[in-house]
């Protein structure tokens, strides 16, 4: 009995790692550098551009804000792949959408 209870601890000890890794949670750096597309709008670190806002009579809170933060993931998918307001939609796989999202979440003040 102890011998199947150590397999199984031993089982868990090999998969969580593996299960963590496939949980979603993207990329920085990747989604760092898909996010440079996005950069020309949002600024490089998503403060927004204060001429964008102008010329196209948006409001666009920083991606760092309250108001974007407490978006889940899968409020900031829809925005990204489908857009909102002016912003288009952007054309990226679901494992780069992860990786963007994961970088928008390390702007979080």
């Amino acid at each position: 009995m102890r011998s199947g209870y150590r397999m199984w601890i031993l089982s868990f000890a090999l998969i969580a790692p593996a299960l963590l890794l496939a949980s979603g949670k993207g990329d920085v750096a990747k989604g760092k550098a898909l996010f440079s597309r996005c950069a020309i709008c949002h600024g490089d670190r998503g403060e927004g551009k204060e001429a964008i806002t102008k010329a196209f009579g948006v409001q666009m809170p920083a991606l760092s804000s309250k108001e974007v933060q407490s978006l889940d993931d899968a409020a900031l998918k829809k925005v990204i792949t489908e857009g909102k307001g002016k912003m288009r939609p952007v054309n990226l796989t679901d494992p780069e959408v992860e990786d963007v999202i994961a970088f928008l979440r390390s702007l979080k003040k």
